[in-house]
């Protein structure tokens, strides 16, 4: 199977290496590409990267590596590109998997469903430019071990506001008809997202899965997530 692994906010492809890692040696394909303006593409970053720029650059990987049958999992605002992508190239997609991931209607952004205690919070950390919000704290992701902490301290970058603040701009509906499952951590849950889980649930044909896990599962559990999206996708 190809599995098409998209990161968060302010991550990058170097995220799912543990969970990549462990996909290849039970004999599949996995990419897990850094959106412009992130990772190691940060120095890419401009006042247009947005989420049509993140979309482009999922399409691209299908389109250049020709993929089919593609796992597209989306994780926390990688949901957001992994709605976009479904919507442009549900024909090269075998199933979506959200991992407690943001989902929003269209025509609304990913700022403007957050509660507004939230979009107060993540509004004080835009820089100068008006082009970044700045990074938050590891713990913020669920993660809390020491050297799984530092690790991404030292990898996180500033995310591309304009990401947040563009508009969902689809032509079918969430999913576009594709097997869509929702993954939902619960070890800890990650507040911002209690309204779009309540949505993801009430979605008819939906699959509902959790993991004991934090909000970056792929950092602190990735035997136990590389099974499930096995299970899943199987």
């Amino acid at each position: 199977m190809n599995f098409l692994l998209v990161h968060g906010a302010w991550h990058g492809g170097w995220c799912w290496r543990d969970v990549a890692g462990r996909l290849r040696q039970a004999g599949h394909a996995a990419w897990t590409p850094t959106l412009t303006g992130l990772g190691e593409r940060a120095h890419l970053l401009d006042a247009s990267t947005g989420l049509q720029t993140f979309a482009d650059d999922i399409c691209a990987v299908i389109e250049c590596e020709e993929l089919d049958e593609v796992v597209l999992v989306g994780h926390s605002f990688g949901g957001l590109v992994a709605t976009l992508v479904a919507d442009r190239m549900a024909a090269r997609l075998k199933q979506l998997v959200y991992l407690d991931a943001l989902i929003v209607p269209a025509g609304q952004s990913g700022m403007s469903i957050l509660s507004p205690e939230v979009r107060r919070e993540r509004s004080r950390t835009i820089d100068a430019e008006g082009l970044r919000m700045a990074i938050p704290s590891p713990d913020r992701f669920g993660v809390t071990d020491p050297v799984q902490a530092a690790w991404l301290s030292r990898r996180l970058t500033p995310h591309p506001l304009k990401g947040y603040t563009d508009t969902l701009d689809l032509v079918h509906p969430v999913g576009n008809g594709l097997p869509c499952t929702y993954v939902a951590v619960t070890d800890p849950w990650y507040p911002p997202l209690a309204g779009v889980r309540d949505w993801a649930r009430r979605q008819p044909g939906w699959q509902w899965r959790e993991i004991a896990a934090g909000h970056d599962a792929m950092v602190t559990s990735p035997e136990s997530l590389t099974q499930l999206l096995l299970d899943i996708a199987s």
